[in-house]
Protein backbone atom coordinates (compact mmCIF):
# COMPACT_ATOMS: atom_id res chain seq x y z
CA UNK A 1 0.00 0.00 0.00
CA UNK A 2 0.77 3.23 -0.85
CA UNK A 3 2.69 5.60 2.06
CA UNK A 4 0.53 8.31 3.03
CA UNK A 5 2.85 11.00 2.05
CA UNK A 6 1.93 9.21 -1.59
CA UNK A 7 -1.44 9.34 -1.97
CA UNK A 8 -1.92 12.70 -0.69
CA UNK A 9 0.52 13.87 -3.82
CA UNK A 10 -1.32 11.79 -5.90
CA UNK A 11 -4.67 13.39 -5.15
CA UNK A 12 -3.18 17.08 -5.39
CA UNK A 13 -1.15 15.55 -8.66
CA UNK A 14 -4.25 14.85 -10.35
CA UNK A 15 -6.44 18.22 -9.07
CA UNK A 16 -3.71 20.31 -11.30
CA UNK A 17 -4.11 18.21 -14.33
CA UNK A 18 -7.30 18.61 -13.84
CA UNK A 19 -7.30 22.16 -13.24
CA UNK A 20 -9.14 22.27 -9.77
CA UNK A 21 -5.81 24.11 -8.47
CA UNK A 22 -4.96 26.46 -11.28
CA UNK A 23 -1.23 27.66 -11.63
CA UNK A 24 -0.45 30.88 -9.30
CA UNK A 25 -2.39 29.27 -6.75
CA UNK A 26 -0.56 29.35 -3.09
CA UNK A 27 -1.00 26.08 -1.28
CA UNK A 28 0.85 25.46 2.64
CA UNK A 29 1.94 22.34 4.61
CA UNK A 30 -0.65 23.70 7.45
CA UNK A 31 -3.71 23.61 5.09
CA UNK A 32 -2.73 20.05 3.03
CA UNK A 33 -2.54 18.94 6.68
CA UNK A 34 -5.84 20.19 8.03
CA UNK A 35 -7.46 19.51 4.71
CA UNK A 36 -6.59 15.53 4.73
CA UNK A 37 -6.57 15.00 8.47
CA UNK A 38 -2.86 14.05 8.05
CA UNK A 39 0.01 15.12 10.27
CA UNK A 40 2.47 17.48 9.22
CA UNK A 41 5.22 15.29 7.92
CA UNK A 42 3.45 13.34 5.42
CA UNK A 43 1.82 16.98 4.19
CA UNK A 44 5.37 17.95 3.98
CA UNK A 45 6.97 14.98 1.31
CA UNK A 46 3.87 15.24 -0.74
CA UNK A 47 4.51 19.32 -1.44
CA UNK A 48 8.26 18.22 -1.85
CA UNK A 49 7.27 15.53 -3.92
CA UNK A 50 4.93 18.02 -5.98
CA UNK A 51 8.01 20.46 -6.29
CA UNK A 52 10.31 17.84 -7.67
CA UNK A 53 7.76 17.27 -10.03
CA UNK A 54 8.06 20.63 -11.66
CA UNK A 55 4.31 20.83 -10.61
CA UNK A 56 4.62 23.82 -7.71
CA UNK A 57 7.97 25.71 -6.55
CA UNK A 58 8.69 26.78 -3.05
CA UNK A 59 8.02 30.58 -2.69
CA UNK A 60 10.00 33.28 -0.65
CA UNK A 61 8.29 33.26 2.33
CA UNK A 62 5.96 29.98 3.63
CA UNK A 63 4.50 27.58 1.32
CA UNK A 64 4.05 27.08 -2.23
CA UNK A 65 2.86 28.06 -5.79
CA UNK A 66 1.14 25.72 -8.07
CA UNK A 67 3.26 26.27 -11.02
CA UNK A 68 1.95 23.92 -13.97
CA UNK A 69 -1.03 24.67 -15.83
CA UNK A 70 -3.89 21.82 -16.32
CA UNK A 71 -2.70 21.49 -19.72
CA UNK A 72 1.43 21.03 -18.30
CA UNK A 73 1.15 17.81 -16.83
CA UNK A 74 -0.86 13.94 -17.21
CA UNK A 75 -4.20 13.64 -17.69
CA UNK A 76 -5.93 12.29 -14.93
CA UNK A 77 -9.71 11.70 -14.94
CA UNK A 78 -12.02 13.37 -11.90
CA UNK A 79 -13.02 9.76 -11.08
CA UNK A 80 -9.70 8.43 -10.80
CA UNK A 81 -8.88 11.85 -8.31
CA UNK A 82 -11.86 10.84 -6.21
CA UNK A 83 -11.34 7.26 -6.17
CA UNK A 84 -8.13 8.01 -4.60
CA UNK A 85 -9.57 10.80 -2.49
CA UNK A 86 -12.21 8.68 -0.99
CA UNK A 87 -9.36 5.96 -0.10
CA UNK A 88 -7.40 8.26 1.90
CA UNK A 89 -10.38 9.93 3.72
CA UNK A 90 -10.92 5.73 4.67
CA UNK A 91 -7.54 5.41 5.69
CA UNK A 92 -6.59 3.17 8.40
CA UNK A 93 -5.54 5.84 12.12
CA UNK A 94 -2.36 4.07 12.53
CA UNK A 95 -1.81 5.98 8.92
CA UNK A 96 -2.52 9.32 10.41
CA UNK A 97 -0.34 9.17 13.32
CA UNK A 98 2.62 6.87 12.26
CA UNK A 99 4.65 9.23 10.59
CA UNK A 100 5.15 11.94 13.45
CA UNK A 101 5.32 8.45 16.26
CA UNK A 102 7.88 7.04 13.61
CA UNK A 103 10.10 10.96 13.42
CA UNK A 104 9.99 11.12 17.37
CA UNK A 105 11.06 7.53 17.97
CA UNK A 106 14.16 7.46 15.37
CA UNK A 107 15.11 11.07 16.84
CA UNK A 108 15.66 9.41 20.09
CA UNK A 109 17.66 6.75 19.34
CA UNK A 110 20.44 8.79 19.00
CA UNK A 111 20.91 9.35 22.71
CA UNK A 112 19.51 5.77 23.96
CA UNK A 113 17.81 2.58 23.48
CA UNK A 114 13.65 3.58 24.47
CA UNK A 115 10.91 1.41 25.40
CA UNK A 116 7.43 1.70 23.69
CA UNK A 117 4.48 1.65 26.20
CA UNK A 118 1.39 1.10 24.00
CA UNK A 119 -0.98 2.12 26.23
CA UNK A 120 0.50 5.43 27.00
CA UNK A 121 1.13 6.02 23.13
CA UNK A 122 -2.96 5.20 22.28
CA UNK A 123 -3.78 8.00 25.27
CA UNK A 124 -1.01 10.17 23.95
CA UNK A 125 -2.87 10.11 20.19
CA UNK A 126 -6.22 9.22 21.59
CA UNK A 127 -6.81 6.49 19.87
CA UNK A 128 -7.45 2.54 20.82
CA UNK A 129 -4.97 0.23 21.93
CA UNK A 130 -5.40 -1.55 18.76
CA UNK A 131 -4.26 1.37 16.74
CA UNK A 132 -1.60 1.89 19.13
CA UNK A 133 -0.28 -1.96 17.96
CA UNK A 134 -0.98 -1.01 14.33
CA UNK A 135 1.64 1.50 14.72
CA UNK A 136 4.42 -0.80 16.80
CA UNK A 137 3.78 -3.39 14.26
CA UNK A 138 4.55 -0.98 11.24
CA UNK A 139 7.42 0.28 13.14
CA UNK A 140 8.87 -3.50 13.50
CA UNK A 141 8.67 -3.73 10.11
CA UNK A 142 10.29 -0.73 9.04
CA UNK A 143 13.21 -1.68 11.75
CA UNK A 144 13.12 1.18 14.28
CA UNK A 145 11.74 -1.45 17.16
CA UNK A 146 12.42 -4.59 17.88
CA UNK A 147 11.16 -7.07 20.85
CA UNK A 148 13.37 -7.18 23.87
CA UNK A 149 13.37 -8.47 27.04
CA UNK A 150 9.88 -9.89 28.13
CA UNK A 151 8.78 -9.40 24.83
CA UNK A 152 8.47 -5.41 25.44
CA UNK A 153 8.73 -3.08 22.54
CA UNK A 154 12.22 -1.38 21.99
CA UNK A 155 13.67 1.02 19.34
CA UNK A 156 17.93 0.30 19.78
CA UNK A 157 20.10 3.11 19.93
CA UNK A 158 22.27 4.12 16.72
CA UNK A 159 25.56 3.01 18.54
CA UNK A 160 28.78 2.50 16.38
CA UNK A 161 27.67 -1.56 16.88
CA UNK A 162 24.18 -1.17 15.71
CA UNK A 163 25.03 0.95 12.35
CA UNK A 164 27.70 -1.08 11.56
CA UNK A 165 25.59 -4.11 11.75
CA UNK A 166 23.32 -2.43 9.43
CA UNK A 167 25.44 -1.64 6.79
CA UNK A 168 27.26 -4.81 6.75
CA UNK A 169 23.85 -6.52 6.61
CA UNK A 170 23.44 -3.74 3.86
CA UNK A 171 26.40 -4.41 2.03
CA UNK A 172 25.52 -7.84 1.63
CA UNK A 173 21.49 -7.76 0.64
CA UNK A 174 21.71 -4.28 -1.83
CA UNK A 175 23.95 -5.35 -4.01
CA UNK A 176 22.35 -8.77 -5.01
CA UNK A 177 18.75 -6.57 -5.08
CA UNK A 178 20.67 -4.13 -7.70
CA UNK A 179 21.63 -7.24 -9.95
CA UNK A 180 18.54 -8.43 -10.29
CA UNK A 181 16.80 -5.06 -10.34
CA UNK A 182 19.00 -4.23 -13.58
CA UNK A 183 17.63 -6.50 -15.84
CA UNK A 184 13.45 -5.09 -14.73
CA UNK A 185 13.99 -1.58 -13.66
CA UNK A 186 12.86 0.89 -16.53
CA UNK A 187 15.87 2.81 -18.47
CA UNK A 188 14.01 5.91 -18.29
CA UNK A 189 14.65 5.94 -14.16
CA UNK A 190 18.17 5.14 -14.16
CA UNK A 191 18.44 8.30 -16.75
CA UNK A 192 16.10 10.22 -14.31
CA UNK A 193 18.69 9.38 -11.40
CA UNK A 194 21.76 9.95 -13.63
CA UNK A 195 20.40 13.50 -14.40
CA UNK A 196 19.47 14.22 -10.90
CA UNK A 197 22.66 13.47 -9.51
CA UNK A 198 24.39 15.22 -11.99
CA UNK A 199 22.44 18.22 -11.16
CA UNK A 200 23.23 17.78 -7.31
CA UNK A 201 26.85 17.99 -8.39
CA UNK A 202 26.83 20.77 -10.10
CA UNK A 203 24.92 23.31 -7.30
CA UNK A 204 25.26 21.25 -4.54
CA UNK A 205 24.65 24.04 -2.56
CA UNK A 206 20.86 24.08 -3.90
CA UNK A 207 20.70 20.59 -2.57
CA UNK A 208 18.39 20.88 0.86
CA UNK A 209 17.52 17.89 2.94
CA UNK A 210 14.09 16.99 1.28
CA UNK A 211 16.33 16.81 -2.04
CA UNK A 212 19.17 14.32 -0.45
CA UNK A 213 16.28 12.26 0.85
CA UNK A 214 15.06 11.54 -2.26
CA UNK A 215 17.85 10.88 -4.22
CA UNK A 216 18.50 8.30 -1.51
CA UNK A 217 15.22 7.30 -1.51
CA UNK A 218 15.63 6.49 -5.46
CA UNK A 219 18.45 4.35 -5.40
CA UNK A 220 17.69 2.22 -2.19
CA UNK A 221 14.19 1.70 -2.25
CA UNK A 222 13.13 3.16 -5.80
CA UNK A 223 15.37 1.23 -8.00
CA UNK A 224 16.03 -2.12 -5.91
CA UNK A 225 11.93 -2.33 -5.58
CA UNK A 226 12.13 -3.61 -8.88
CA UNK A 227 14.18 -6.55 -8.03
CA UNK A 228 11.19 -9.31 -8.01
CA UNK A 229 12.01 -10.26 -4.74
CA UNK A 230 9.64 -9.62 -2.27
CA UNK A 231 10.86 -11.76 0.27
CA UNK A 232 14.36 -10.22 -0.30
CA UNK A 233 12.91 -6.80 -0.65
CA UNK A 234 11.31 -7.05 2.85
CA UNK A 235 14.84 -8.22 4.70
CA UNK A 236 16.31 -4.97 3.29
CA UNK A 237 13.87 -2.95 4.37
CA UNK A 238 13.92 -4.11 7.96
CA UNK A 239 17.56 -2.64 7.81
CA UNK A 240 17.38 0.27 6.77
CA UNK A 241 16.28 2.31 9.19
CA UNK A 242 19.19 4.49 9.07
CA UNK A 243 17.48 6.01 6.04
CA UNK A 244 14.86 7.00 8.39
CA UNK A 245 16.87 8.71 10.41
CA UNK A 246 18.51 10.54 7.82
CA UNK A 247 15.25 12.69 7.60
CA UNK A 248 16.31 13.78 11.06
CA UNK A 249 19.89 13.88 10.66
CA UNK A 250 20.49 15.37 7.26
CA UNK A 251 18.74 19.12 7.80
CA UNK A 252 21.08 19.52 10.88
CA UNK A 253 24.08 17.99 9.46
CA UNK A 254 24.22 19.58 5.91
CA UNK A 255 27.08 22.09 6.52
CA UNK A 256 29.53 19.57 7.48
CA UNK A 257 30.22 18.68 4.16
CA UNK A 258 30.95 20.90 1.24
CA UNK A 259 29.52 18.03 -1.72
CA UNK A 260 27.04 15.22 -0.14
CA UNK A 261 29.49 12.23 -0.44
CA UNK A 262 26.67 10.22 -1.54
CA UNK A 263 26.34 12.31 -4.81
CA UNK A 264 29.48 10.79 -6.37
CA UNK A 265 29.36 7.57 -5.24
CA UNK A 266 25.57 7.04 -6.68
CA UNK A 267 26.49 8.07 -9.86
CA UNK A 268 29.20 5.93 -10.33
CA UNK A 269 26.36 3.19 -9.59
CA UNK A 270 24.11 4.07 -11.65
CA UNK A 271 26.57 4.92 -14.43
CA UNK A 272 27.84 1.53 -14.52
CA UNK A 273 24.31 0.10 -14.64
CA UNK A 274 23.36 2.26 -17.57
CA UNK A 275 26.82 1.04 -19.57
CA UNK A 276 25.71 -2.74 -19.03
CA UNK A 277 28.57 -3.31 -16.11
CA UNK A 278 26.24 -4.61 -13.55
CA UNK A 279 28.97 -7.02 -11.50
CA UNK A 280 30.66 -3.50 -11.65
CA UNK A 281 27.75 -1.56 -10.01
CA UNK A 282 27.22 -4.06 -7.17
CA UNK A 283 30.97 -3.80 -5.98
CA UNK A 284 30.24 0.09 -6.34
CA UNK A 285 27.11 -0.04 -4.43
CA UNK A 286 28.50 -2.48 -1.49
CA UNK A 287 31.35 -0.12 -1.25
CA UNK A 288 29.08 3.31 -0.77
CA UNK A 289 27.34 1.17 1.86
CA UNK A 290 30.41 0.57 3.63
CA UNK A 291 32.39 3.73 3.76
CA UNK A 292 28.85 4.85 4.75
CA UNK A 293 29.21 4.12 8.00
CA UNK A 294 31.10 6.15 9.44
CA UNK A 295 29.59 9.54 8.37
CA UNK A 296 26.50 8.45 9.88
CA UNK A 297 28.56 7.79 13.26
CA UNK A 298 29.45 11.28 12.58
CA UNK A 299 26.26 13.17 11.55
CA UNK A 300 25.05 10.53 15.05
CA UNK A 301 28.07 12.10 17.28
CA UNK A 302 27.14 16.02 15.41
CA UNK A 303 23.68 16.04 17.01
CA UNK A 304 24.25 14.06 19.94
CA UNK A 305 26.25 16.57 21.87
CA UNK A 306 23.54 19.16 21.79
CA UNK A 307 19.68 17.40 20.94
CA UNK A 308 17.78 17.36 24.03
CA UNK A 309 13.90 16.18 22.95
CA UNK A 310 11.40 17.18 25.43
CA UNK A 311 9.81 13.83 27.03
CA UNK A 312 7.04 11.72 25.67
CA UNK A 313 4.78 9.78 27.77
CA UNK A 314 5.29 7.12 25.45
CA UNK A 315 8.53 6.23 25.27
CA UNK A 316 10.90 5.19 28.42
CA UNK A 317 14.52 5.92 28.02
CA UNK A 318 16.64 2.33 29.01
CA UNK A 319 19.98 2.96 30.42
CA UNK A 320 22.17 5.19 28.17
CA UNK A 321 23.45 3.07 25.24
CA UNK A 322 27.54 3.06 24.73
CA UNK A 323 28.58 5.28 21.98
CA UNK A 324 32.28 6.84 20.98
CA UNK A 325 32.67 9.24 18.89
CA UNK A 326 34.15 9.34 15.76
CA UNK A 327 35.79 12.88 16.63
CA UNK A 328 35.19 16.60 16.81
Amino acid sequence: MPRLNERVFAILAAEIAQGRLQAGERIGETQVASRFGVSRPPARQALARLAEAGLVRKTQGRGYVVEAAADAVAPATAAAADAVSGRLRAVATWERIYDEVESEIVARTLLADWRIVESELARHYGVSRTVARDVVGRLQQAGVVKKGEGARWVAPALTPTHVGELYEVRAILEPEALEKAAARAPAALLARMEARLEAGLAAPERLGSTELDALEDEMHVQFLGHCGNEALLQAIRLHQSLLIAHRFLYPRTLAMFEVEPFLPEHLAVVRKLRAGRVAEARVELRGHLMVSRERALARIARIRRSFDPRDLPYLERLAPATFRDPGP
